[in-house]
Order: structure tokens, then C-alpha cells, then sequence
């Protein structure tokens, strides 16, 4: 049955005095939803999934001095949980969460899980770094974000990895190792496929792409601790080779048509200039 209301009897007087109620009932009602939001509140955000209505958190973020073999271990098993990108940002990002909580406890590191084997499986650059670059470049600010990414860069460029941090922990010890010359996934999976004899679907690869995160994850950490304490200084220089590629092909140079640091003989035939 339905219901008609008589609304000869619903006044104007009425319809003021019950609006009046209904505002003050939303009053009250937005009031506590949105205690649990002010700028000193932590309730339910440290899963990052709210975040504060009116608080806004300037870049660079604050950073208090990381353990990297902490880190290096975590990015490791992050891994196994989400892959590179993921297991390297979250490694630091984690650890910045329980030291400072907020902004790091508002942040969302299952972003990162699109930058696996190079995005989405696209094999380009590595995971790692894109993870660690975002790290890097939140802390480091404006001035400086750039001069740690690129160290990071030449780091992964020359390093022999999978490091041997990772043996007492690892379902693989004592791996082989090799050296990319390149940031790029596809050529270091490759390049240490052919060291190692393995495939690159196995779990031994698995395995050292995993402490491939860990090692990455770490050495940002020890950037972001020189950095903290005044005495990170950029000292990577692009390999003679490279350099002389550049001369022509580079910005001011005769041809000037491309642009980047990597190693152009890996994909180009050298050529007199």
C-alpha cells in the first residue's frame, strides 16, 4: 500500500524546522568523519589508504638514516612478493614508513608493481631502478634528485651482480656473476644468462633478480645516507667510448640526432666519426 502524504498539513514552518534539524545532523555527522582526518590524526592511514583532507607534504620528503643490509635483504624478499620495481622501492620506502610513518605510511608502493621485468615484461629499463630513481628523487629534491639517479644509473652499469650480501638468505648461493655495461633488463637478464648458462625463466634467474633488487635497493640507501650527511659528491663519468660517440651525435655535435648515456656499441657498429 502506498502512502500520500497530506500536504495540506506540511506547513512552510514545518519544512524550516525540519531542514534545520537534518543540517545540524550533517553538521555533526561531516565533524566526525573528518576528526579521523586532521593533520595530527595517524588512525587508518598508515596503510596509505586515506589520505589527510587538508595536510599537503613538500617535497623532498624527510629521510632519517637507513641499515642497506636491511634494506638489501628486504629487497630481496620483496621480490618474491612483487618482482623488482616493487621489491626496491618498497625496501626503502618500508623502512622510511616504520622510522617516520607519515607521508611515507600515505604512499601506495603497489604502484610500483607495474615496472616489473623492465615494464610489464617489456624488458626495458630495469625495475630496480625505476623503483629506486622514485626513492631517490622524492628525498633527494629539486637540487640534488638528479646527480643521485644518475650515480645509481653508472653504479648498475658497472657493478658485478648478483652480490654475494645475499648468501647466508638466498635459495642460490654463490651465483655467478656479470657485469650489464647497460640499465637495460633485457641486456642484463641476457648477459647474465650467457655467464651463468642458465634461462632466463628459471628459478636460479629468478633468484638472481632478486638480489639484484636487494643490491640496487641498498646502494640507493647508501646515496641517501651521504646525502644526509652532506658528503655525496657525483663522481660517475660516462665511459671514454661513449663520450666520443657523443661528440657528433650528441647535443652541438654535427649529426646531433639522439640523445642518452648508454653504451652505443652494445646495439650500434663503431664507426669513424
Amino acid at each position: 500500500m502506498k502512502v500520500k502524504m497530506d500536504r495540506s498539513k506540511f506547513s512552510r514552518r514545518d519544512f524550516i524546522k525540519d531542514a534545520g534539524v537534518l543540517a545540524a545532523g550533517l553538521a555533526i555527522g561531516g565533524s566526525l568523519i573528518t576528526a579521523g582526518c586532521s593533520s595530527g590524526s595517524k588512525s587508518s592511514m598508515d596503510n596509505g589508504s586515506m589520505s589527510h583532507s587538508s595536510t599537503k607534504h613538500k617535497w623532498p620528503w624527510p629521510y632519517q638514516k637507513l641499515d642497506p643490509e636491511v634494506v638489501r635483504k628486504k629487497g630481496y624478499e620483496g621480490w618474491y612478493e612483487a618482482a623488482c620495481c616493487y621489491g626496491a622501492m618498497n625496501a626503502i620506502i618500508s623502512e622510511l614508513r616504520d622510522k617516520i610513518g607519515v607521508p611515507y605510511s600515505l604512499l601506495p608502493v603497489d604502484m610500483f608493481r607495474f615496472g616489473e621485468g623492465g615494464v610489464a615484461g617489456w624488458s626495458t629499463l630495469c625495475g630496480t631502478l625505476i623503483g629506486a630513481s622514485a626513492a631517490l628523487t622524492l628525498i633527494g629534491g629539486k637540487k640534488d634528485y638528479s646527480n643521485l639517479v644518475n650515480e645509481l644509473m653508472g653504479f648498475y652499469t658497472k657493478a658485478s651482480f648478483p652480490t654475494k650480501g645475499h648468501d647466508s638468505y638466498a635459495k642460490f648461493k654463490g651465483q655467478v656473476q656479470s657485469i650489464s655495461g647497460s640499465p637495460l633488463c633485457h641486456v642484463s637478464v641476457s648477459t647474465w644468462c650467457k655467464a651463468s648458462g642458465k634461462k632466463s625463466f628459471s628459478p636460479e634467474r629468478n633468484d638472481r633478480c632478486a638480489k639484484l633488487t636487494g643490491d640496487v635497493a641498498a646502494y640507493a640507501v647508501e646515496l641517501l645516507n651521504m646525502h644526509a650527511d652532506g658528503k655525496f659528491k657525483a663522481s660517475y663519468e660516462l665511459p671514454s667510448a661513449v663520450q666520443t660517440c657523443r661528440g657528433c651525435h650528441d647535443k652541438g655535435g654535427s649529426l646531433e640526432n639522439t640523445r642518452g648515456m648508454m653504451d652505443c656499441i652494445q646495439c650500434h657498429k663503431p664507426h669513424n666519426p
